[in-house]
């Protein structure tokens, strides 16, 4: 299943954002569609008063709901720049997030 809408994009990339936010890691700027031709996710560092906050890209369009989340949680993973095993946590913790956030959407 597919984002029906750049509305159901942007309360996921909300979700996550705040998710992040709460767990005391950058939460990243999403966007679609990434600039970079060909490619299904980017990551750059955009300079702000705060320091390079990263910015994910997100190719939407003809992908799967369950791709294009993978790609949205691990642009926080890579843009707060986690290893193992604080990335493994963060994915868990993310997914469950998202998938919490599905059931209430649902019902």
């Amino acid at each position: 299943m597919e984002f029906s809408s750049t509305v159901e994009f942007a309360q996921a990339a909300r979700a996550l954002s705040r998710a992040a936010a709460r767990r005391s890691l950058i939460a990243p700027s999403f966007r679609c569609p990434p600039r970079l031709v060909g490619v299904d996710r980017s990551i750059r560092r955009r300079s702000g008063r705060q320091g390079d906050d990263p910015v994910v890209s997100v190719r939407v369009k003809g992908r799967p709901r369950e791709a294009v989340l993978a790609d949205m949680i691990e642009g926080v993973v890579v843009g707060n720049g986690l290893g193992p095993p604080d990335a493994d946590r963060v994915r868990n913790e993310l997914w469950t997030v998202m998938a919490a956030a599905e059931l209430r959407a649902t019902a």
